[in-house]
């Protein structure tokens, strides 16, 4: 965390502004939500994200400066995926004593990111667990995410840079995952670590053709399906703005990031229909074991997150965060088990 900035302090923002007549049209009661990084605020029609002031390893929020230019950030990379969704950019002003608002005249104290409220019912995470995933909504996903994907430069990337990314993370993984305080099976996470590694060694080539292919791009980052809008027009919403190193993917890396999502919830034919609509459109024939590959990285990319609440003061249900990485780590496993068949094959 940062040190104090002068000028009201985050509780004072977040009070004034759950508050209805903070905002230049008032409409209703607002509906606040935390997360680690914002405090989001949901009016009938709109939604407007605040920065915490925070300072992490892998970003820094800790200015008026940098919130700003994260928020403009956030609009423009999401405007790809989502340009009618995502109107700007507000400040939050101060005048006189203390009087905050949105918008207006005064000293601007932070920034927010301005959208508008798409429905929860159409997400596709909620359209996942009423059951009603069907053939439509996998075929408009997958034409969004084809056309995205193709309109998108390739990244220059040297394929040993590739590799090495994958090493440092597997290692990274099974060091978080093995820490005695979580609780995870030791032989488990032993053994999917073991299956990465013995596969970017065995199958390296696969991720050589990726970066030969010029297949690396600038993608979205958090390809979840609570981030999927199945309406019409479908759009994509939350990419991950704040690091660009983090949205430099392959994309098949990304679509078995979304599958192996679809299969945490029940649902892999969601999933992997989406993939095999990319592919069908775009004519980017990926290897099965590859695909396996990235869904085991993945899966155990989630499952770190997961425990990393455990790391917070105030956690909340500490049960729920070990058995979402219980799971995340049968996922990944059932993924390793997959491409540690196809692998022996092809090395027998």
């Amino acid at each position: 965390m940062s040190g104090r900035e002068p000028g009201p302090s985050l509780a004072e923002k977040v009070a004034v502004l759950m508050r209805p007549d903070s905002y230049p049209s008032p409409d209703g009661r607002v509906e606040a939500l935390e997360t680690h990084m914002s405090w989001v605020f949901l009016t009938d029609r709109h939604a407007y994200k605040l920065k915490k002031p925070v300072r992490f390893d892998f970003l820094d929020f800790s200015t008026l400066e940098a919130r700003e230019w994260d928020c403009r950030e956030e609009v423009r990379l999401n405007r790809r995926l989502a340009p009618k969704t995502y109107l700007g950019v507000v400040p939050l002003t101060m005048s006189g004593r203390d009087h905050l608002r949105l918008g207006g005249k005064g000293t601007v104290v932070d920034w927010l990111v301005k959208m508008r409220r798409l429905p929860s019912a159409l997400m596709l995470d909620t359209v996942i667990k009423a059951g009603q995933a069907d053939a439509a909504v996998v075929s408009k996903v997958a034409a969004l995410l084809s056309r995205f994907y193709a309109g998108l430069a390739p990244v220059p990337m040297s394929p040993s840079d590739y590799i090495e990314r994958f090493e440092r993370e597997i290692d990274e993984h099974r060091r978080e995952l093995a820490i005695p305080d979580y609780g995870m099976p030791d032989e488990l996470v032993s053994s999917i670590a073991l299956a990465q590694a013995n596969f970017l060694q065995g199958s390296a080539g696969l991720l050589r053709e990726r970066i030969n292919g010029h297949r690396i791009v600038e993608g979205h980052g958090d390809l979840r399906p609570e981030h999927v809008f199945v309406g019409s027009p479908p759009v994509v919403i939350d990419c991950l703005e704040f690091n660009k190193q983090f949205r430099i993917v392959d994309p098949a890396d990304e679509l078995a990031f979304l599958w192996m999502e679809c299969a945490f919830l029940g649902a892999p034919a969601v999933g992997g229909g989406i993939w095999r609509g990319y592919a069908e459109a775009t004519g980017d024939a990926v290897p099965g074991a590859l695909l396996s590959f990235y869904r085991s990285h993945r899966a155990c990319l989630r499952a770190k997150l997961s425990l990393w609440h455990l790391k917070d003061h105030d956690v909340r249900e500490p049960g729920k965060w070990r058995s979402r990485a219980k799971k995340y780590l049968g996922l990944a496993d059932h993924a390793a088990r997959q491409f540690a068949v196809v692998s022996g094959q092809a090395a027998s």
